[in-house]
């Protein structure tokens, strides 16, 4: 489907503006793939038989995300293959979304289906064996990963959430910053700042934290990067040397160039966790893994603290556990507002 050309229908200006509440209202993976297992096995693609049109298609998106009480605007809408293929602004990032013809179902990402067996069948073992259960194996130190994308709204109030569970753990935990495969954002600078955060990581872990309390309470401008690069004492020349070297090692400008090497040729890759993006099957920023098990958490401090705690082994639980933390969730997006916990990914 990805390989067939796309049309350009209508832009559509139209901006929705109500208080932001967060609920959940991106389609699980589950029933994406089910959906267009479906609309293949059937040949048909308007569900109903009754085809809209682009504009009402976009109208319709807009209509739902409404209902949810976000802010939103379409900006284009467009024709490819069988789908309708609608990009969302919400809170000033992009968000590519696929309605059906009909109108009347929506995704954010379409599977391919012709990927080799063997592939396809790792991959289902891998949600098989990460997503089936919550029950997180016990260790005397967990390891933390957190997979994002620097300008995803979800993954940052994921961020705000859990970065005072981390300091109130300190070195009880193994606490590890990971990156989608994938750039949803690359005219927001997502590339250059995922890069220059895994080399803060890599190299000046000690500053990571607080590098990224600063960023992001700002707005995720390469000139509020500076400030915050100035403002936690980054040694400038360390970091320029190891952006450098991550560039050549991952291929990271040359993958964000070649437009052919895309995701559905509409994402660059971003390849610096890419093996542990296979092992955990990250599919969306954020993804929580807590020693090696996709779990979920709500998004407020206290709740990041309570899954994490349950990380350890019996008889070694910190006393950093009984830490109380606000029980509130960040707004998403970037800014310290208040907001609603969610389970939406980018």
């Amino acid at each position: 489907m990805e390989n067939q050309p796309k049309e350009h229908i209508v832009h559509v200006n139209r901006e929705r503006r109500h208080g932001i509440r967060d609920k959940p209202w991106v389609v699980s993976t589950i029933a994406l793939i089910i959906l267009v297992v479906l609309l293949l096995s059937l040949n048909v693609f308007n569900i109903t038989g009754k085809v809209v049109s682009a504009n009402k298609a976009g109208e319709k998106l807009a209509d739902f995300a409404e209902s949810q009480g976000l802010t939103v605007e379409v900006s284009s809408v467009e024709k490819e293959g069988n789908f309708y293929l609608v990009t969302l602004l919400i809170e000033g990032q992009e968000l590519p979304m696929y309605v059906t013809k009909d109108g009347k179902y929506f995704t954010n990402y379409l599977y391919p289906l012709e990927e080799e067996e063997e592939k396809s069948n790792n991959k289902n073992n891998n949600q098989n064996a990460n997503t089936q259960t919550q029950e997180i194996p016990k260790s005397e130190k967990p390891t933390v990963d957190l997979f994002v994308m620097s300008h995803c709204p979800y993954g940052t109030q994921a961020e705000k959430g859990i970065i005072p569970a981390i300091e109130a753990l300190g070195d009880k935990v193994n606490f590890n910053l990971r990156f989608v495969y994938y750039i949803m954002h690359p005219s927001a600078g997502e590339v250059e700042e995922q890069t220059r955060q895994y080399c803060i990581q890599k190299e000046q872990e000690a500053k990571l934290l607080p590098y990224l309390k600063c960023f992001l309470g700002k707005t995720g401008t390469a000139a509020d990067s500076e400030a915050c690069l100035t403002e936690v004492k980054i040694d400038k020349a360390k970091l320029n040397s190891c952006i450098t070297k991550a560039d050549k090692e991952f291929k990271i400008s040359e993958n964000k160039n070649d437009q052919s090497k895309w995701l559905s040729g509409r994402y660059p890759l971003f390849n610096i966790d890419k093996q542990l993006n296979e092992l955990y099957d990250i599919g969306g920023s954020p993804t929580l893994v807590v020693n090696g098990v996709t779990v979920n958490s709500a998004r407020d401090p206290a709740s990041y603290l309570d899954t994490i705690c349950k990380a350890f082994s019996d008889g070694k639980v910190p006393e950093a556990c009984g830490t109380k933390l606000s029980t509130t969730s960040y707004s998403a997006g970037f800014g310290y507002n208040a907001g609603t916990s969610t389970n939406a990914q980018c």
